[in-house]
This record gives C-alpha cells, sequence and structure tokens, in this order.
C-alpha cells in the first residue's frame, strides 16, 4: 500500500487542537496550500514528476512559509514550533537537531545519500541495538521497517524539521564525499600585488556539483564554520587522523575527524588561498584571504605551525558584522558610554584599551576607528599583524624582519599628517615615548596594553620609564574590558543566589529591601548545546584621567591608590560592570565568577 504523508488538514486540526492557530486561520492555509506547496517545489528544485530528488515538501514546511501569527499574538508559528506539535499530537518526541554532534561516520555507513535525500531520514546515534533516526514524518511505517530491515537494529524515532535534515544530509554527505575523493588540486595562480585575495566561495547546494574535492571539503568547512558563528577554525593532524575543531563563544567543539592521508591536500589548499609557501612545512607561516558571507566580506587570517604530526592550522574569521559595531552597541552602560564618547571627542591624548588576549579589544578599537573615521580625518593603525583590512583607514604592518617595528612606523606616520593613530600595543620604552610625543603634538592616538585592569595598565607605562609628567599631560583615559557569556534565551530561567554566593561576589544589598537576589541561568538546550550561554557581550572599567589622577601619576602613585581616586571620581570596576549584567538577567552567575575570579575587592 502507497504511503499517504501527513498532509495539511491533518496538520491544521493538530494545531488547532492544541491552541496554536484559529479556526480561521486555519481555513485561510487551505485555501492558499496548494498554490504555496507548488511554489515551495518549484523554488527547492524538485521534479513535478512523482519521484523527487530531495523527498517532497512536508504540510509543515507549507504552513510555516504562510508566516502565521500564534493565536496569541506573540510570535511567528514555524516550522520547528509545528513539528514540535505534530511530535506532541502522535507522542513522538521532538529534537532539533545539534550539528556539532552529528556523526558523519555513522550516518554515511547506515544510509545512502540518495536514500537520505529521497525520505529525509538521518541517523544519529547508535545505542546497543538501538537506532536513533530522526525524520519528518511519523506515519511511513513502511520505511521504518525497511530502515529496520537494513540496519538490523530496533529503530528509536524522532521528529525533527525537514529543513534541518536536507540540510545536514547535504553538508554531512558532501563533506565526507569530498573527503573520500580527496586529491591534491591546487587553485589557479593567485595576484601577489594585493595584501589579500577575495574568495568567492560557492553555495552549500553548488559546491556538491564541483569534482575539486579538497577545495570543496575546505569550503563545506568554512560554510559550516559561519554557520556556527565559529570565531576560529583549528585543523590538527593527529597520529591515525587530523581533527577539526571550532571556538564557538571562546570554546572549542570537535566537528570532523578526517583521515590523515588528506590532511597535507587540505593544508595545502588553505596555504595557496593564503598565498603561503606550499613547499615550506618546517616554519611557521602567517597569510590571510578574503570571502563573501551573505553578501559580506569575511576576512580570514591564517597560521600554520609545525607540530609533531604535521602541520597544525589555525584560521581567524574576522566577520565584519561582529568585529565593528556601532559605539553604542559594544556594551556600555548610560554613563560608560557617556564617558567614552567623551574619550574619543578629544583633539587629542592618549586613550589606552587594555586587556588579555579575547577581550574584545579589536572590536572595541576597530568600532571606534569607524565611529571616527571621515573623509576629512587621516586615520593610520600601526598593527601586527593587520587584522582586518578596512578601506577608510589606512593601515601598515609590523616587519620585524626589516627592522620595521612600532616605534620605528609611528616615527614615520608623524611625517605622513596623521590626524588619529591606533598603535596596536605599547610593547617597549621606545614605542611608549613616540605615542606619548604624538598626543603631545595634537594627534588623538589609541593603544593596547595587555594589563589586567585600567589602573594597572598606568603604572606599567611608568614602569616602562615613561616620563610621568609626560604621561600625566597626554593621557585621556584608559579602558579595560572582558567578555562575558550571555544566557541563553531560549532556555532562561530564574534562581535566587544564597549569602554565600552573594559574598563571593561582594554584593551587599539595600536594607529593607529584598533579602534575595534574582539572577537568570540557562538550563541548556540544542541552540546553546546544553552550555545554558549563548554570544557573548563586553564588560568595561573605564578610567578618566583627572587632576586628582594626574597628581597621582605625577608622584608615581601605585595601580590601588590610582584606583581609588578612580572609584572617587565615579569608576565601576570589571568585577561590579559584570554583576550589574548578572542582576540584569544578561549573564550567569558561574559566568561572572569564570571571568572575574582574579579581580580584587576595591
Amino acid at each position: 500500500m502507497k504511503h499517504r504523508p501527513i498532509d495539511v488538514s491533518a496538520l491544521l486540526a493538530m494545531l488547532s487542537k492544541s491552541g496554536l492557530i484559529t479556526e480561521a486561520q486555519a481555513l485561510e492555509v487551505k485555501v492558499k496550500a496548494d498554490a504555496q506547496y507548488a511554489r515551495l517545489r518549484l523554488q527547492q528544485g524538485m521534479e513535478t514528476s512523482g519521484r523527487t530528488r530531495n523527498g517532497d515538501v512536508s504540510a509543515a514546511e507549507v504552513i510555516a512559509s504562510l508566516k502565521l501569527k500564534s493565536k496569541d499574538g506573540s510570535s511567528i508559528l514555524d516550522e520547528d514550533r509545528i513539528v514540535q506539535c505534530l511530535a506532541k499530537s502522535t507522542g513522538i518526541a521532538y529534537e532539533k537537531i545539534d550539528p556539532l554532534k552529528l556523526n558523519p561516520q555513522l550516518i554515511t555507513s547506515t544510509v545512502s545519500l540518495p536514500f537520505a535525500r529521497r525520505t529525509s531520514v538521518l541517523p544519529l546515534r547508535r545505542d546497543g541495538n538501538t537506532l536513533v533516526v530522526a525524520a519528518t514524518d511519523p506515519s511511513d511505517e513502511q520505511l521504518f521497517d525497511e530502515l529496520e530491515r537494513l540496519t538490523g537494529c530496533q529503530l528509536s524515532l524522532v521528529l525533527s524539521p525537514r529543513s534541518d535534515l536536507q540540510r545536514f544530509i547535504t553538508e554531512v554527505y558532501g563533506f565526507k564525499r569530498s573527503v573520500a575523493r580527496a586529491a591534491k588540486e591546487m587553485a589557479p595562480t593567485v595576484d601577489l600585488g594585493n595584501l589579500e585575495q577575495l574568495v568567492r566561495l560557492g553555495k552549500v547546494e553548488e559546491i556538491e556539483a564541483n569534482d575539486r574535492h579538497v577545495v570543496s571539503a575546505v569550503e563545506y568547512v568554512l560554510h559550516y564554520a559561519f554557520d556556527q558563528r565559529a570565531s576560529d577554525i583549528h585543523i590538527e593532524p593527529k597520529r591515525d587522523h587530523s581533527q577539526i575543531r571550532l571556538r564557538i563563544d571562546g570554546v572549542l567543539h570537535d566537528i570532523y575527524r578526517i583521515p590523515k592521508p588528506v590532511h597535507p591536500a587540505i593544508v595545502s589548499r588553505i596555504k595557496t588561498l593564503s598565498r603561503l609557501d606550499l613547499a615550506e612545512r618546517r616554519r611557521p607561516q602567517d597569510g590571510r584571504f578574503k570571502t563573501d558571507k551573505e553578501g559580506q566580506e569575511v576576512e580570514m587570517r591564517v597560521s600554520t605551525l609545525p607540530v609533531a604530526f604535521g602541520e597544525k592550522v589555525v584560521i581567524r574569521i574576522f566577520d565584519p558584522t561582529v568585529m565593528i559595531k556601532d559605539v553604542a552597541e559594544l556594551g556600555f552602560d548610560a554613563e560608560g558610554a557617556e564617558r567614552y564618547l567623551d574619550f574619543i571627542s578629544r583633539p587629542n591624548g592618549l586613550i589606552l584599551v587594555t586587556g588579555p588576549t579575547g577581550s574584545g579589544k579589536t572590536t572595541t578599537l576597530y568600532s571606534t576607528l569607524k565611529y571616527l573615521s571621515s573623509p576629512q580625518v587621516n586615520l593610520t593603525t600601526i598593527e601586527d599583524p593587520i587584522e582586518m583590512v578596512i578601506e577608510a583607514f589606512n593601515q601598515t604592518a609590523v616587519n620585524n624582519k626589516i627592522d620595521l617595528d612600532f616605534a620605528t612606523s609611528l616615527r614615520h606616520i608623524l611625517r605622513q599628517d596623521p590626524d588619529i593613530i591606533m598603535v596596536g600595543e605599547i610593547r617597549d620604552t621606545e614605542t611608549g615615548v613616540q605615542a606619548l610625543q604624538a598626543a603631545l603634538t595634537g594627534h588623538l592616538v589609541l593603544a593596547t596594553l595587555h594589563t589586567n585592569d585600567s589602573a594597572s595598565s598606568i603604572t606599567r607605562l611608568l614602569e616602562l620609564g615613561l616620563n610621568p609628567y609626560l604621561v600625566s599631560s597626554t593621557l585621556v583615559g584608559v579602558v579595560a574590558q572582558r567578555l562575558l557569556r550571555n544566557v541563553c534565551t531560549s532556555c532562561r530561567s530564574s534562581i535566587t543566589l544564597t549569602p554565600d554566593q552573594m559574598a563571593v561576589l561582594d554584593i551587599h544589598l539595600p536594607p529593607g529591601g529584598d533579602p534575595v537576589l534574582t539572577v537568570c541561568q540557562g538550563e541548556g538546550c540544542v541552540r546553546c548545546r546544553g552550555t545554558g550561554l549563548y554570544g557573548r557581550g563586553a564588560i568595561f572599567e573605564l578610567l578618566k584621567v583627572t587632576e586628582a589622577i594626574r597628581s597621582l601619576i605625577d608622584m608615581k602613585a601605585d595601580a590601588v591608590e590610582i584606583m581609588r581616586a578612580a572609584r572617587a571620581d565615579g569608576t565601576v570596576t570589571l568585577r561590579e560592570a559584570a554583576v550589574a549584567k548578572l542582576a540584569a538577567g544578561v549573564t550567569s552567575y558561574g559566568e561572572v565568577v569564570r571571568v572575574t575570579l582574579g579581580e580584587e575587592r576595591r
């Protein structure tokens, strides 16, 4: 007997019974369903005959494409909510697939690509003799019987959106096939005259038709990294295989394991894109290339390093939508934003941005420079290396091979009639002296230091041997910052802090008020990969150089005295900024402790 899939009418009845839509909405969908179904089939490139290449459009996709508002008007009824309703109505578990947890080896060894596409099924995991399979239509008993015969396992069925299943099928089989057929095919010769080249990635659905297997494998990895909001891609050779990992929200995740023989070919492809020496495998190399992501150019910085089992490659992703923000969106509170805008509105002086690696300094600096840039301003940066190429800036890179360091570059830039200068890092006395001289002679200078807080940055300048009078005369302010992970909005719940937890953060509630502090934490879901945290935001400590602080600098006071004076002027410490985010429900208690554990209670 031919299988009859769950149709739009049956699914609408379930949605109405669950209270998600009104009867009037159900009637409207029935009228539009046939035309919408045909339109979706056309968009997805399906044949008009009974046999289809990518399964068939599901009833959930048809209804979701009409963008109905839920009955209470609070949200749009998307495919996920519709499939959740279907799962609840049929008594089958719903599962939102986490692509980071897919097992490509299990998937490709269990069912073939044509079978997976035609039926929209995806094996997720095996537990003993039980195979968990995601499908979109729970009524196809004939299909599930066939799967049990093919696999010799007992099936445990979960429901997932068809659009997710088809996307993951394309990605998993496409990458697996590209790796399996990989050959050392290199890209065409590139123009070495530019600092970087723009590489056009094919769309995911186009890659599989490409016979350049290594090229395809690399492009799959890049697309996957973009989709997962990764900041870094690590390709690491091991003894028997090569491991690909992504850094997402500051945490590394294992993604793919590829055969060891393919690793050199993938490394060669990446080195070709970034114009590195293919023959040089004994020394570290640095390169870069650009590609596009949804119409935006994305900068990729490449670093290779010889390790025990071959060459390791790390690709750092500089997405302009993440790296360059409006100054108001950096994460300052109202008072902090006003204070920072006062810093950067000065015609001259030195502004320091401090914090460890990975604290968001580059985003703050680039966003600030973008805010300050205009056709009337000569803005020049000195970087090691240039993080992201932006046409509005004049950017120069440090090159120690030819003795072009920060100090030398800064000395020459001062002859280029600059208005605003950004110094990537003040590392030594000479660079510090040049930065102070530039600020003293009418230029606005922004620079970074690797110190833990704002007051320590001032004492660090003095430790470099800089004249205290010059520091106090030119320094406008210091910004110290960190990145905190945010509580996932999809699984957020409220908890109250215990007295011990409040004591750890030195929180004192005002007398007469609520004796407990209610905060948020994430329970863990697919969207946040079970961490309860999704995305990151910055916290800031802004120290304004007042007359009192200038006097302390002239007296070579220590960081504790300087911070005491800054606190009296209204400076909020990193710990206090983090606690404010905690109280506002933006971040979690554990994240505040992790990021500010080393902060002194001042």
